[in-house]
């Protein structure tokens, strides 16, 4: 028996391979195990190569693991695809209706099973997914009749029939696999977890659930892969308590509709990827120029352009921190989890409302679309703070008309907040540069103050964010600090804890808080470790050169990366070779 595996299924879009990793997740879920699970599809509606990955353990787990232990294969591709990631001692099962090759000198077990003719006798070959969902149960060592509610739920709607027959699909795949298996899939049994029900979540999801706990009632957006199931649950939810969602003609228009929502007052966002963002670049100037609060989450993807549409990648940290022109200011974060997301989701809103600027919440496809499995959230850890906002009893009686002061200079920088139709609080709104009313305003004087304003108002960020730089340094003087971001948390960890196996002292840092960058605790533990390593999916280490931008160069005599820009989504293996590679 095994206390973790990683599980694989493969084949084209639209055969059925997300459902069966999603039935077979929740079982495992309901059961007390840790999954982290990857979903790895072409960017088409249907066909292309596609495959769902799941790390099954019973302890937490926040990355994928370096192979493969077992994988289902429903075509050729899929194997000669996956191959390469599979363990030497692994199995692979495969449909015996194409004839299943593995590639000359591969040593993994080759395990050929009548997977669509055992799901035609059930009814259609439709049902290959949960024939191979009672196959990875004989595999796992689990009861098959534990799926038997998710059945119930994914298909019950269809009727009874339908119900019966993947049901009995399960059972024949199960019995299958026990009968050509033998005793030696007991290998691959996994120990009994703890029992207690948890959470399988993904990262855009957890963040919807954030934003609406954190206060938000308007969304606008437009649909864009990997962000587009953030926009789903928003509508799907929001309309339950009084909110509001809407699909925008583009990304503009929806961040637009965005801030015009918080201008009145209502917390409002939307969702985007690094396209949508470049789009975005000029409402974004607005609202900084107008100080207007709102909430963009930015669920990376490959870029440039339309790049790689549905894969991974952290390459949007330079369009997120300098996006729009002129010297635009904005809030970037960058959660490390997908509980990170749930609970940063609402301090993305007060951040916005205490500051008054934009904050961009940095995701990644890693987290975005993948699943991990999460401890309930605790809504008495979700605060609302607003910061300065005027109520109506504030506002002073005006003998005449006049305007109110909406940009008036405080010693923070920061103004008190009004909302249109508010008695005694008229004040304009423009892109144009202004005076304290809110007026166009080209005074050259004026004009540095109104900027100095803007700029400096987020000197105190650093102290208000919660966590920017997680640190774990068991180490006053180490030999290694490996520096990370978003999707990256899990990988950076496990590398370090088999660094420190080796007897390399290696500490981690996870940068929470990308814009403004916590420089003097950045410093801090980089001035304990003679290398520094920067972990990140990009081509130009671009967190690397925001350091750099920061005067952190010196700190460290040189500061080396490891990156990864193919799409596909580090490994431990890839982060500990790389570093010990580059000694």
């Amino acid at each position: 028996m095994v206390n973790q595996l990683t599980w694989k299924i493969g084949g084209q879009q639209g055969e059925g391979i997300e459902s069966a990793g999603q039935i077979l997740a929740k079982a495992l879920t309901n059961q007390g195990y840790f999954l982290y699970g990857i979903r790895s599809f072409s960017s088409r509606i249907k066909g292309g190569a596609t495959n769902n990955r799941l790390r099954i353990s019973t302890t937490p787990v926040g990355a994928i693991s370096d192979f493969t232990d077992l994988m289902l294969a429903f075509d050729q591709e899929a194997i000669d695809l996956n191959v390469g990631d599979m363990d030497v001692n692994g199995w692979m099962i495969a449909d015996t209706a194409f004839e299943p090759k593995m590639p000359e000198g591969n040593k993994t077990r080759l395990v050929a099973l009548p997977i669509s003719e055992i799901a035609k006798t059930n009814g259609t070959i439709l049902m290959r997914n949960m024939v191979c969902v009672g196959i990875s149960c004989a595999l796992l060592g689990l009861d098959p009749k534990m799926i038997f509610p998710m059945i119930q739920d994914q298909y019950g709607k269809k009727g009874e029939k339908i119900v019966t027959a993947n049901q009995h699909a399960l059972m024949d795949g199960y019995n299958a696999m026990k009968e050509a298996g033998g005793a030696e899939i007991e290998k691959f049994h996994i120990e009994s977890a703890d029992g207690k029900s948890r959470m399988l979540l993904n990262g855009n999801d957890a963040f919807g659930f954030g934003a609406i706990a954190g206060g938000c009632r308007f969304y606008s957006g437009y649909p864009i892969t990997p962000s587009t199931e953030v926009m789903q649950f928003m509508i799907e939810n929001l309309p339950t308590i009084g909110g509001d969602a809407v699909q925008t003609e583009d990304e503009l228009s929806a961040c637009i509709m965005a801030i015009g929502a918080n201008y009145a007052g209502v917390r409002s966002m939307t969702a985007t990827c690094g396209p949508g963002v470049a789009l975005m670049s000029e409402a974004l100037g607005l609202a900084v120029m107008a100080e207007i609060p709102m909430v963009v989450v930015d669920v990376q993807r490959g870029g440039p352009s339309t790049g790689l549409a549905s894969k991974h990648e952290q390459s949007d940290l330079y369009i997120s921190c300098f996006g729009s022109h002129g010297d635009a200011v904005k809030i970037v974060m960058a959660p490390t989890s997908i509980e990170d997301l749930f609970y940063d989701a609402a301090e993305a809103f007060n951040l916005a409302e205490e500051f008054q600027v934009p904050v961009m919440v940095l995701s990644d496809q890693q987290m975005g679309l993948g699943e991990q499995t999460v401890e309930p959230f605790d809504l008495a850890k979700v605060e609302i703070r607003r910061g300065k906002i005027k109520k109506q009893a504030d506002l002073p009686e005006m003998a005449n008309p006049d305007y109110y002061k909406r940009y008036l200079h405080t010693e923070d920088g920061i103004s008190p907040r009004v909302f249109p139709g508010m008695k005694n609080g008229i004040h304009g709104t423009t892109g144009l540069e202004h005076d304290e009313y809110g007026k166009p305003f080209e005074n050259p004087a004026a004009r540095n103050k109104m900027m100095d304003k803007r700029l400096h108002k987020l000197d105190n960020v650093v102290n208000v964010f919660k966590n920017p730089l997680l640190i774990n340094a068991p180490h006053a003087e180490a030999d290694l600090l490996i520096l990370g971001m978003g999707g990256a948390r899990g990988v950076v960890e496990e590398a370090a804890e088999r660094f420190n196996k080796d007897g390399v002292k290696a500490n981690t840092g996870i940068i929470r808080l990308i814009n403004p960058m916590p420089v003097e605790l950045l410093k801090a533990e980089m001035a304990k470790a003679k290398r520094v390593v920067v972990v990140e999916h990009n081509q130009q280490g671009q967190f690397a050169s925001l350091m750099r931008m920061n005067n952190l160069e010196t700190e460290a005599k040189k500061i080396e990366s490891v990156l990864q820009y193919d799409g596909g989504v580090m490994k431990t293996s890839t982060v500990y070779n790389g570093i010990k590679g580059g000694k």
